[in-house]
């Protein structure tokens, strides 16, 4: 038996504090939950159901996807399509939004999200995840365009990740402090287990895929170099370096104990005419979003990601967040440079 409160009673007293709250988002999110207690569960169970492994198809920006990507996109749909609390979902997986069918009620919210994050370690047995973003959709009643989506992260209504690793959690905000919730498997509920998340100011960890080092601009190869030299080096302190590879894994780390996260523009992704690794619309807003309701800090290097004004659904950017120190130098080595 458990005492502790579950995701579903959290999220209602939560909007038993708006003024005028009509129940359609709460339930909105209660169906979230769902998919990713689905995809928790083919998670766990990995070959024994025959889910691992290659789906011989590619997604939009020309990336192999796994047969859990494809499976978790299709659940993640078929879980919020048919409620009426949305006019309409884009997916990582997808390359053009998908409208709510004729057949269901349209809602007002909008819904944007990555299945299965970290997918390439699935094969591997280690953690991955789901990250989602809760938008209002302008001009309710309407049938959205691809337009609708292009909101900047300070716009987001939600945003959340669940982890698929030792244990199931999902982390939320509301936009009112973040919260974590680990699935208890006995009863299929997520439970409220670390309340008011706060992430330390100061680190001496940071990740980052050190085999680009050559390709980085001079601002992060400035940081990493001077964390690298340790006691000897101008910051006078050892520092660890983890790399998971893992947008969900890497950030829930940070949220447990301090860090720094870096995927930063470099030569190679110009080259390719890219601006960045990360998806601006499902990864890089809705972490944004949570790491600076827990008192973190989210750059691409001299901007702030919140801000930022997206021009494409697929759009990429670079991403560096985590302990607000460490990114406030790291800002202000893009600053000086």
């Amino acid at each position: 038996m458990h005492n502790g409160t579950t995701i579903t009673q959290f999220i209602i007293e939560e909007q038993r504090r708006v003024s005028g709250a009509t129940g359609d988002f709460t339930s909105l999110l209660n169906d979230v939950v769902t998919a990713c207690k689905v995809i928790s569960n083919l998670v766990n169970h990995g070959a024994l159901v025959g889910i691992l492994g290659s789906a011989g198809s590619e997604n939009v920006q020309g990336e192999t996807q796994k047969k859990l990507d494809v499976l978790s996109n299709d659940i993640f749909i078929k879980s919020n399509e048919w409620a009426g609390h949305l006019a309409a979902m884009a997916s990582e997986e997808m390359d053009d939004i998908y409208p709510i069918p004729a057949s269901y009620p349209r809602g007002k919210y909008l819904l944007t999200f990555d299945p299965l994050d970290g997918s390439s370690n699935i094969d591997v047995n280690v953690s991955v995840g789901t990250i989602f973003s809760i938008l209002r959709c302008p001009g309710e009643g309407t049938a959205p365009s691809k337009q609708a989506f292009l909101q900047p992260g300070t716009q987001q209504v939600a945003a959340g990740y669940a982890i698929y690793g030792p244990s199931t959690m999902m982390v939320l905000t509301t936009g009112n402090g973040v919260n974590g919730f680990t699935l208890d498997q006995n009863i299929g509920e997520f439970i409220l287990t670390h309340p008011n998340i706060r992430i330390p100011t100061e680190t001496r960890e940071f990740a980052v895929n050190v085999s680009n080092m050559r390709f980085w601009e001079p601002p992060v190869r400035r940081y990493v170099d001077e964390c690298l030299a340790g006691k000897e080096g101008p910051r006078g302190e050892d520092f660890n370096m983890r790399w998971i590879a893992s947008m969900v894994a890497e950030v829930h780390r940070i949220l447990t104990r301090g860090g720094v996260f870096m995927y930063p523009l470099d030569s190679k992704m110009k080259a390719k005419g890219q601006g960045g690794k990360l998806r601006l619309l499902y990864e890089a807003n809705p972490m944004s979003l949570i790491v600076e309701q827990a008192g973190g800090r989210s750059i691409t290097g001299p901007e702030r990601i919140l801000d930022l004004q997206p021009e494409d659904l697929h759009q990429r950017v670079p991403v560096i967040l985590g302990s607000s120190a460490e990114v406030a130098r790291i800002q202000g080595y893009h600053l000086e440079a």
